[in-house]
């Protein structure tokens, strides 16, 4: 009967670990990209692959949950996790998907700023996620406490970038696609915010 728990616990805990690594993988490729745009196509392209494989594991998370009656944490805060998780990926597809439709040669300052927040969020993330495994709550505060500040410092990195965009470029075409992906990348770090918010909700509730 012990094992029969230990796996259920296991089972719920290695899929949002496959969640949390696939955002991880996904962070890094857009990285990638952003570096690497002449190879934005091919590099888009991985992306969407993570994507989908993102879908795959929330859609594994909600058919275990509808066989199971009794979960580690409440069923609402696995699925919250697993769903958040799973928008930070879409976000980051979205994004990939804009600089690759949209031609853009040479990422600006800005677009690599964002870039190091939402890996910086995406590595709390994951580290979370281990620490739930380990029943580490208090310390898996702390890295929401993280991400939540990232996102301050993102929606900072919008305002400057907004503010030079519209201070120092004249061809309208250019600042309608930058500014769609600077709040692209803005609204990814959000997503990432909504998985701490998540994340805390576990801790009130089990720390």
């Amino acid at each position: 009967m012990v094992f029969s728990w230990l796996q259920r616990d296991r089972q719920f805990f290695a899929l949002l670990t496959d969640a949390a690594q696939n955002l991880l993988e996904s962070s890094q490729t857009f990285a990638q990209l952003v570096e690497n745009l002449s190879e934005a196509p091919a590099l888009a392209a991985r992306l969407k692959e993570l994507e989908r494989r993102g879908d795959r594991y929330t859609h594994e998370v909600i058919t275990l949950l509808n066989k199971r009656f009794v979960t580690p944490i409440d069923r609402e805060e696995i699925l919250a996790l697993a769903l958040e998780i799973d928008d930070v990926v879409d976000g980051l597809e979205a994004a990939a998907s804009r600089l690759d439709i949209y031609r853009i040669a040479e990422a600006d300052r800005h677009i690599r700023e964002f870039t190091g927040v939402i890996q910086r969020q995406a590595e709390e993330i994951a580290a979370a996620i281990h620490r739930l495994e380990r029943d580490d709550l208090l310390r898996m505060r702390e890295n929401a406490v993280q991400i939540n500040i990232l996102e301050n410092q993102a929606d900072e990195i919008l305002r400057q970038a907004l503010a030079d965009l519209f201070q120092t470029v004249d061809d309208p075409k250019t600042i309608i696609k930058l500014k769609e992906i600077y709040e692209t990348l803005e609204l990814v770090t959000d997503k990432a915010e909504d998985v701490a918010n998540a994340l805390e909700s576990v801790v009130m509730k089990h720390a």
